[in-house]
This record gives structure tokens, sequence and C-alpha cells, in this order.
């Protein structure tokens, strides 16, 4: 059975860059500062479902 993939949004301008494995033991939303391409620069990135 594979991963399942959960992509994480730029909270600025929401697009998705990175992917990331889903976890069922974490309740909350995963957030990370992390370099948005579009943006140019760092910027929290929320987990998506």
């Amino acid at each position: 059975m594979a991963n399942r993939k959960v992509a994480l949004a730029c909270s600025v301008c929401g697009s998705r860059n990175y992917t990331i494995s889903s976890n069922p033991n974490r309740t909350n939303r995963l957030e990370v500062n992390k370099f948005c391409k579009h943006c140019g620069q760092y910027t929290l990135h929320q987990e998506t479902k």
C-alpha cells in the first residue's frame, strides 16, 4: 500500500509547492516555514487535505 501524499500550501499566495507523506497520528495541520518560489521569500506553509 502506497503512502498518501499531502500538499503544503503557501499562506500568502496559496500555491502548493511541497508534498509530504500524510500521518494519521497528526491531529493538527502541519505548519512549517518554507521558501516559496512564487513569493520569493520564506513564508508559512500549511498542510492541505
